[in-house]
């Protein structure tokens, strides 16, 4: 893959060729994810979607630039409201509709809500909106499983620098500053076409990050749960999630 150079970092990225006509799709991975680890979701979306598409991996993640410090807890806000702006100015693509998964997902909700006029729509599979007890057991016991057993060489085939990309997730998310982490603000502000994906059975989190969504009365909301199902709704029920994204960014507008 080819690198953009930010100044700070330089992050790996492919650029997906479909029609100027609808908005482009821009996937952003989650806490142990790349660009290659989309595997070929986004090729498949974006050919049904007829639409231009990028993706990437975040500094730390695949082969981009390694950290240069500890992540602190509001790393993905400086992620969505730093990193991503830069970064999608720099490949000229403007008004995305952005397809988070997880901590991609949060990223994505604090970019359009603070920059509501340069989103055309979310996309938001599992996302964290609040810290839950069921999400830091499951991330304490992956944490477990990285260092007694071969987790750290499979995932070494995927990042370049992997202790920062599983450290630098799994460290902030267990620190206890960590705790009181929330885009309940964020959520309050959002204003843009939104669609919510979980997993039934997800470990990762419960659907209680879906209900803040609706507590809030938002205005264009949509909500898909899908059913043995877990914490990838992109992979444990791919061809359910390619139909309900198709459908709707084809209702966006450019």
């Amino acid at each position: 893959m080819p690198f953009v150079d930010l100044g700070d970092c330089s992050l790996e990225y492919r650029l997906i060729v479909g029609s100027a006509d609808r908005p482009s799709l821009v996937f952003v991975h989650e806490g142990l994810g790349s660009a290659g680890l989309w595997r070929d979701f986004p090729d498949q979306l974006a050919r049904r979607a007829g639409a231009r598409a990028m993706v990437y991996s975040r500094a730390g993640y695949g082969r981009s630039s390694p950290l240069v410090q500890k992540r602190e807890p509001d790393f993905m806000h400086r992620e969505a409201l730093d990193v991503l702006p830069r970064l999608l100015a720099k490949l000229g693509i403007e008004r995305p509709l952005l397809v988070g998964h997880s901590d991609g997902a949060s990223i994505a909700l604090i970019h359009a809500a603070a920059e509501p006029d340069q989103v055309s729509g979310l996309v938001l599979m599992a996302p964290h909106v609040f810290v839950e007890a069921v999400t830091l057991k499951s991330i304490a016991g992956i944490a477990e499983k990285y260092e007694t057993t071969e987790l750290r060489q499979r995932l070494a085939q995927h990042h370049t620098h992997v202790d920062d990309a599983f450290r630098g997730w799994s460290d902030i998310w267990l620190n206890p500053r960590f705790g009181t982490w929330s885009l309940g603000a964020e959520v309050e502000r959002l204003a843009v076409p939104t669609l919510l994906i979980q997993g039934a059975d997800d470990p990762y989190g419960t659907l209680a990050q879906l209900d803040a969504f609706e507590a809030a009365k938002l205005a264009d909301i949509k909500r898909l749960v899908l059913s043995s199902c877990g914490h990838s709704p992109h992979r444990d029920q791919k061809a359910a999630v390619l139909e309900a994204i198709t459908t709707f960014a084809s209702e966006l507008a450019i």
